[in-house]
This record gives C-alpha cells, structure tokens and sequence, in this order.
C-alpha cells in the first residue's frame, strides 16, 4: 500500500445501502482517519447481486443515506449505475480511474471478503486499488481463511481491527 503518493486517496464504500447505518459511518470515519482519505464515495447500487432485491427505492436509500451521514461532508452519496450501465465494482473503478490522479482505497466489511473471489473480476479490483477489509463480529477468522486473503495477503489488503458496530443491513430490516 502506497502510503506516501501524491494522488488524492479516496475511498469507496459499495452496497445497497439497505438501510445505511451507523456501521457504515464508522467504517468510513475510520478508513478516512488511519489512511488520509479526502472523501469517501457511498456507492449505492440498486441491487447486490448476492442479495435479494431491495423493497426500498434507490432515492429512498439516498436520502436516507445523507441523514446518517449528517455533517461528515467527507462523504458522498453517489449512484453511478445509470451513467456507467453497469453494477459491477470493476466498472466502477475504472470508471474513477479514468482521473489519473486519484488513489482508491475500496472498503468492505470481513463478511465480504469471504466471498470475495466469487466477485465479477475480483483480481482486477485487487490489482487497481487497495482494499480495506473491516473487522465484523465473527468474521475475522474466516475472512482470514478465504481465499482471497490467503492469494493477495497484504499487498494490496489491509484487515483493519477496530471497535466494531455490531449491527448489519439485514439485522436493521427485521427490525
């Protein structure tokens, strides 16, 4: 990890954001914190292709997702799947990297790193930008098993420990 580059650092948080939650607000406090991010992008996608499709409209989420944020100005919320026709993570960050002059730090929860590899070109996401893979209760030792930890260790992954959240998406619908 390029800790010392004269790019601008920005991270990117993708999900449904379904809802978004506190989780989210200290993963991205903490990303900006310990590695000298400008912003943080809250990349909405209308549906996780892991997930089942979200009752709650993609504005609904955004506007939900700007209540949470509050007055971290840090964070953008931003829906890129129409401009860029697609939900894919690659396409994502080689849509951002088309600016030369930006470094991006990918940030995800442990549980996402367990089916990493199962991802539409996961080693290229790897390749382009640094992963930030975010300790959540009773995950560290399988997502330290998976197989994509096991191929690209700390190269370009960093697995942050950190007081967690213990809350999820899922766990705030049943509410």
């Amino acid at each position: 990890m390029n800790l010392k580059s004269n790019k601008t650092k920005i991270g990117i948080l993708g999900g449904s954001f379904d809802p978004a939650h506190k989780g989210h607000l200290a993963i991205s406090k903490e990303a900006k914190k310990r590695f000298e991010l400008k912003n943080i992008i809250w990349a909405i996608t209308k549906k996780n292709p892991f997930k089942n499709q979200s009752k709650t409209s993609v504005t609904e989420r955004i506007k939900f997702c700007k209540k949470i944020i509050g007055n971290n100005s840090f964070i953008k919320v931003r829906f890129y799947e129409n401009k860029i026709n697609s939900n894919k993570t690659i396409d994502l960050i080689n849509h951002l990297k088309k600016n030369k002059n930006i470094e991006i730090y990918f940030l995800m929860g442990a549980d996402n790193l367990i089916n990493f590899h199962k991802w539409y070109k996961s080693k290229s996401i790897s390749q382009k930008c640094n992963i930030l893979v975010f300790d959540r209760h009773g995950y560290k030792k399988n997502s330290l098993k998976s197989k994509t930890f096991r191929a690209i260790g700390n190269t370009t992954l960093k697995f942050i420990e950190f007081n967690k959240v213990n809350i999820s998406s899922s766990q705030l619908r049943k509410i």
